[in-house]
């Protein structure tokens, strides 16, 4: 019953059923008393869509945190005049006994409830109101289904202690369900007599028993004239439970297969056992006798089991019991045994830990209902897609974001899980894989990220999203990825391979992107984050990665943002900016992107009479002559200068140093840059350079704009002459080398 993660473009039906259910108010109903979602009167529904509604809604509470669940939803589905539901699948938390209590008037055919442990024995009641049309339950995992409330009466100062007390009820059993055919029962609480609550149903097809102990399986024979499958996961195995097994005649899946690491068993499987299924039940098409321990040997001799092509013939069995079967088995659960290891296995599909095909064999089998056995697969998929090559990229990853995404609160799989993800979606598989299954990876670590803080988990998927094209393919979840990583550099103490994944990721997140993604971003807290980032760093006076991807992203978010830049400055930016320069004066990464992030606050106005202050000009100005990173850090402080020259002499409020001194030491250091150099900068727009060139107030600056203009377009014509072109350069430089007040050299270089 799991919603495989699936590759092909999304069916109509599904689009239009996801819309509906992110606007149920614009669509199918409106709001009563602004709080009860009612159905328009208008609307009558078929099932096959009602169903797909329904499954639908709860896999996107299960999995889309930014989906707000609706108190009244199972309510839209009351009447059954208006929509009809048939067959449906409720898992966990999501389900409430009022849920089930509002669509008991529907006549459900196939009910599954999984792990829905808020569920009581009042929803016991509202399922006989199905009993006339259902044919398949599932009630796996509804560990408080049999218990219902008692208080026990009069007594005062005991139900101040104990207001409720839970109680067993012993008295339901299925009668009435005529059409019940499958039933899983699986992980049960102990004290439900299974007998007695089975034995008004008349003929049952399948019956799952998962992690319930039974000493007595006599009272299986009663269907066996109908029993087909049979599920005994994890029950601790007899003699006398193997004669009925072998009673039952007709079945074609038998599963007694157990979870080796959870506690001890007795029983262990003899060949003589296995040829008693051979020969009894004559047929089966699927055996899973995976983590048993074999009490003797059952394989034949070595030297005959290595020879030939490897076949699934049982004539060719290297298990000499499953010669006798008739033809190979559909399906054979071998996982931690050693029979895995075998060549000639008689089944067309086996789950196992020998090769890649059996562990994806075995995460699909075991996926939905035994999570346990699901993250050992999961781990040696890991191994596999770490050392080796996977050679079925697609269904390992379909498998691993199913798993993720189903058992959502696990810790183990969200650990091996996401660290199958990271080596599944590296570059070597690029080419394999959609956007749509890129896009429910990023989903799944996302999910993953914030269900938890678990350091394993967390850096997992800081590494997994660095796999993918940022920020370009994280666009669709821009905000709450976000958010998240801001929440990773907020928390006090702090794994410092994670703070370096994640301080780079944000750093590629703002770089590149329009400027309403780094206001909203700037709105999140980025720019404090990032200081309180610099401020740890300088404590402990480390310059690192940190320290300078940090400095990197308050560049990127800065640029031609205003909101950002007085940010920066409102939260004393400009004091870390001194200290960092007095503390690491040989660090040129660092005085280039601190430079750049000036550069950005120099070209607002509004914030430009900040930055005239006596300290500050004459540390632009000593910056002129700086060598670092080639001309860019010397580059930069003169474009902050040029932006503060712009204001013209009345806004220069300070003595020293003197205006014309600063100018002159601009002209300098402009005639010394090498006019061929290569660029360690990006522009997305040259009209915080292009606004210096039509002014007289100071030459100076016009120059810095047209060297500027003149490098970016001589070294990379490609890129910046049709920007020079588009963004009305032209006119603006022609215009430049009629004025008079232009120096010469700078008309020179504008012509």
């Amino acid at each position: 019953s799991l919603k495989m993660a699936s590759d092909s473009p999304e069916s109509l039906m599904t689009l239009c059923t996801d819309f509906c259910l992110r606007n149920l108010e614009g669509t199918l109903c409106y709001l009563l008393d602004n709080e009860t979602l009612r159905l328009h009167p208008d609307i009558f529904l078929p099932s096959e869509i009602c169903d797909k509604l329904v499954n639908e809604y709860v896999e996107l509470v299960k999995t889309d945190s930014i989906f707000e669940p609706h108190e009244s939803f199972f309510t839209l589905f009351s009447d059954p005049r208006s929509t009809r539901l048939a067959r449906i699948h409720l898992r966990e938390q999501i389900v409430q006994d009022q849920d089930l209590e509002a669509i008991r008037k529907q006549d459900l055919v196939e009910l599954y409830l999984t792990n829905c442990e808020k569920l009581t024995a009042k929803s016991l009641q509202t399922l006989v109101s199905f009993s006339h049309t259902l044919i398949s339950l599932s009630l796996f995992g509804c560990c408080n289904i049999f218990y219902e409330e008692e208080n026990p009466g009069g007594c005062e100062d005991d139900c101040l202690v104990n207001p409720t007390r839970q109680v067993l009820v012993k008295d339901f059993t299925f009668e009435g369900f005529s059409r019940l055919r499958f039933l899983n029962l699986g992980r049960l609480i102990e004290g439900v007599n299974v007998e007695t609550l089975l034995r008004p149903l008349a003929s049952l097809a399948a019956l799952d028993l998962s992690g319930i102990q039974l000493n007595d399986v006599g009272f299986l024979t009663q269907w066996k004239d109908s029993l087909v499958s049979l599920v005994l996961y994890n029950m601790d195995l007899s003699e006398e439970h193997i004669q009925v097994i072998a009673q039952l005649h007709k079945l074609r899946h038998l599963d007694i297969s157990r979870d080796h690491l959870s506690s001890y068993y007795k029983f262990k499987l003899t060949r003589r056992v296995l040829n008693l299924f051979v020969e009894n039940l004559v047929n089966l098409t699927s055996l899973d006798i995976s983590g048993h321990t074999m009490l003797e040997n059952c394989t034949i001799p070595s030297m005959e089991e290595k020879m030939g092509q490897t076949s699934i013939e049982p004539a060719k069995s290297s298990i000499a019991p499953f010669r006798g079967l008739k033809r190979p088995l559909q399906f054979l659960g071998l996982f931690e045994t050693s029979l895995c290891r075998l060549t000639h296995i008689p089944a067309y599909k086996v789950s196992g830990d020998k090769n890649e095909e059996q562990v994806l064999n075995a995460i699909e089998a075991y996926t939905e209902h035994r999570p346990e056995i699901t993250s050992r697969a999961i781990n040696l998929l890991f191994d596999i897609a770490r050392i080796e090559r996977c050679s079925q990229l697609l269904r390992a990853l379909q498998l691993v974001i199913t798993a993720l995404k189903c058992h959502k609160d696990d810790k183990n799989i969200q650990v091996t899980g996401s660290a199958a993800l990271f080596y599944l979606t590296n570059s070597e598989y690029r080419m394999e894989q959609s956007v749509k299954l890129r896009r429910q990876v990023i989903q799944v670590v996302l999910n993953g990220m914030e269900s938890y803080q678990e350091v394993t988990v967390q850096r997992n998927c800081c590494l997994t999203l660095c796999n993918f094209s940022i920020p370009e393919e994280l666009e669709f979840q821009y905000r709450r990825v976000n958010e998240l990583l801001l929440n990773i550099l907020n928390q006090s103490r702090q794994d410092e391979s994670i703070q370096r994944i994640a301080v780079h990721l944000c750093n590629a997140l703002v770089c590149q992107v329009d400027n309403d993604h780094k206001e909203a971003v700037g709105k999140m807290g980025f720019v404090m984050t990032m200081l309180k980032l610099i401020q740890k760093k300088l404590a402990d006076k480390t310059c690192d990665q940190v320290m300078e991807f940090s400095w990197s992203a308050l560049w990127n978010i800065t640029d031609e943002t205003p909101d950002n830049c007085e940010m920066f400055l409102n939260y004393s930016g400009m004091k870390l900016f001194l200290e960092c320069l007095k503390e690491f004066p040989e660090k040129q990464e660092l005085h280039r992107n601190m430079l750049g992030l000036l550069g950005n606050v120099a070209e607002v106005k509004e914030l430009r009479p900040q930055l005239m202050t006596s300290q500050f000009i004459s540390v632009f100005s000593n910056l002129l002559e700086s060598k670092a990173d080639g001309i860019e850090v010397s580059y930069n402080a003169c474009g902050v200068l040029s932006h503060i020259m712009f204001d013209g002499p009345e806004a220069w409020g300070i003595c020293e140093p003197h205006r014309e001194e600063v100018v002159k030491r601009m002209w300098a250091a402009i005639q010394s840059w090498d006019i061929n150099s290569r660029r360690n900068i990006n522009y997305r727009s040259f009209e915080p350079i292009l606004r210096l060139l039509p002014q007289g107030i100071s030459p100076v600056s016009q120059h810095w704009a047209t060297w500027a203009l003149y490098n970016l377009v001589s070294v990379y014509p490609d890129k910046y002459c049709p920007l020079l072109i588009k963004e009305g350069g032209i006119p603006l430089l022609k215009d430049m080398i009629k004025m008079a007040s232009a120096r010469q050299e700078t008309k020179e270089m504008a012509r």
